[in-house]
């Protein structure tokens, strides 16, 4: 127990919980979004275990960190993947969920709320790994920590989020696009468009702010425009309907 009387501990500790307040931010919003549409009774579990779910994985995440990190395509699918995510978040399905059982909508919710995290955190993990590398053998026990800490104030954000949504609805439509910017700056960050020793049959991108901008801006406003046009659609066959 004497690395609880050294400043180093301390100041890891206090480093992982800023990254995990900062980041938590996004975790909110998508949490909030994915909640927004559940029961009042049954919006709290999912909030609750959704987080906890993407808590697990990230310190999952956190320990593979570096490996996960240089994997090729790794980022590029993860990017797509919260393309989909921020599209279905604009333009819910909503065809068939009138006999789906309220069980089902909230596992559903813990569902997006876990794999979007999870996507999410690939870039942000290195930050916690690395302000953890200090504190050598207990390194896993700061990250344990710093999560546990920050997970009150990611929930109480995520009900925060879904009170500001039933006011203004645009709000939903930004958490969207915000996966969207997210996704755009990690798919060109990727080993196989980064790295100009490896997969040099690759185009491969600069990797400055223009370029990451011009991605996540590319990617907020792709999300935008297929959702909308997604929700578009539906709207039409429902007055079909």
């Amino acid at each position: 127990m004497d690395f609880l009387t050294s400043p180093a501990f301390w100041i890891a500790l206090g480093q992982i919980i800023m990254i995990d307040i900062l980041l938590g931010g996004d975790n909110a919003v998508v949490i909030a979004l994915a909640c927004r549409k559940l029961p009042p009774a049954q919006r709290t579990k999912g909030i609750i275990w959704g987080t906890a779910g993407a808590i697990v994985l990230r310190v999952i995440l956190i320990f593979f960190a570096m490996t996960l990190l240089a994997l090729p395509w790794l980022k590029f699918v993860g990017a797509l993947l919260l393309v989909w995510i921020g599209i279905k978040l604009i333009a819910p399905d909503e065809d068939g969920h009138g006999d789906v059982a309220t069980s089902d909508k909230l596992l559903a919710a813990i569902k997006t709320i876990i794999v979007a995290d999870l996507v999410m955190s690939v870039d942000n993990v290195i930050a916690i790994a690395g302000a953890a590398q200090n504190a050598g053998e207990h390194s896993l026990l700061l990250v344990v920590l710093g999560l546990l800490i920050s997970i009150p104030i990611i929930v109480w954000g995520s009900q925060l989020v879904i009170k500001l949504m039933a006011r203004f609805p645009i709000i939903i439509t930004a958490g969207g696009m915000l996966l969207g910017w997210i996704a755009g700056g990690m798919l060109v960050s990727d080993p196989v468009l980064a790295n100009p020793d490896r997969w040099q049959w690759m185009l491969k991108l600069p990797q400055n702010d223009m370029v990451k901008y011009g991605a996540s801006v590319a990617g907020a406003l792709l999300v935008l425009a297929i959702g909308k046009m997604v929700a578009a659609r539906q709207a039409k066959t429902a007055e079909v309907h």
